[in-house]
């Protein structure tokens, strides 16, 4: 009387199998072939502190940005390192200022190792202020240019737009993304230049003396003057003349604040404004950043800020 029962349950088993082996044959396939890889990402690297930042605001999260130069480090005349040199071989983009900050990048092109990098000279169109600084890289037309244009926001504008190019022509998929960043950072530049333009505009003093010969862009884009102390680099050679110069300079035009920076040491800055019975503030040539404002998320913006708030003290602005 069971033997039925166990015939029809065992039919009824193979039916099962069969649906089910069915199903797996026909059904859905996500689960069975593999997952189809995401395009890799651009990997950018920037040749220091500003260009870095510039960059990742372009890039947002299409692109992996890094440095070069550690930002901690002072960049003038720095080299990279072997482990630098294969970094680079596998980065699709090398953001540089020019104008001999970066006396490297020009060994890395003429090696003809790096034809799958795409080498991004962000300051090429922009009109460059002429220096006598001898320890500065002579121009191919044997004219000395100052470097530091980023200090200038309007400038800084059209470096971004440099970024933005190279990154677009890396990355045509992502054109419209890339250039949305590009024009959102640029809004907050001109923001900052406007603001510069009004903190700056009532000011009883209008020239600063600033710890290296880095601020002649700043200064004539907000109609300033500067007498730094060193040249182009903060390590150029100091002469006793250079010395009794400056201080004479401060005595004379009465000048309360002088200028040093974050990333140099403050002992001579310190000696010099005693002896002138002055006083020492920051104004950073934003070369890089202290650790500690790595930890805090401190940006180009927030040290622009800084630099004005600084500046008006010592030009004894409204």
């Amino acid at each position: 009387m069971k033997k039925p029962m166990i015939i029809g349950l065992g039919i009824a088993i193979v039916v099962i199998i069969s649906i089910v082996t069915v199903i797996g044959e026909n059904g859905p396939k996500q689960d069975v072939s593999p997952q189809e890889e995401k395009p890799a990402k651009l990997r950018v690297i920037a040749s220091f502190y500003p260009l870095y930042e510039f960059s990742k605001n372009v890039a947002g999260d299409r692109a992996e940005v890094s440095t070069f130069i550690p930002f901690g480090v002072e960049p003038h005349d720095w080299e990279p390192t072997t482990s630098d040199i294969l970094d680079l071989k596998g980065s699709d983009i090398l953001v540089y200022n020019g104008v001999g900050m970066e006396p490297f990048v020009d060994k890395l092109i003429d090696s003809g190792e790096y034809r799958n990098v795409k080498f991004v000279e962000t300051t090429r169109g922009i009109n460059l202020i002429k220096t006598d600084d001898v320890h500065q890289k002579e121009s191919d037309d044997h004219t000395v240019y100052n470097p530091h244009v980023w200090l200038d926001p309007v400038l800084a504008k059209h470096q971004v737009m440099m970024i933005k190019d190279a990154m677009i022509d890396a990355d045509p998929d992502n054109k419209k993304y890339y250039e949305d960043n590009a024009n959102a950072y640029s809004g907050k530049l001109d923001e900052l230049d406007s603001k510069i333009q009004t903190e700056l505009s009532d000011c009883k003093k209008d020239t600063f003396m600033p710890f290296h010969d880095a601020y002649s862009y700043f200064a004539n884009r907000y109609g300033l003057k500067t007498f730094p102390l060193s040249g182009i680099s903060p390590e150029s050679e100091v002469t006793a003349a250079d010395l009794k110069e400056f201080v004479d300079f401060i005595q004379k035009n009465k000048i309360k604040k002088i200028y040093s920076e974050e990333m140099v040491d403050p002992k001579l800055a310190t000696a010099l404004a005693e002896e002138a019975d002055a006083q020492v503030l920051i104004f950073s040539p934003l070369e890089g950043l202290t650790d500690k404002e790595m930890i805090d998320g401190v940006t180009y913006l927030d040290k622009m800020n800084e630099n004005v708030q600084n500046l008006k003290i010592g030009l004894e602005c409204q």
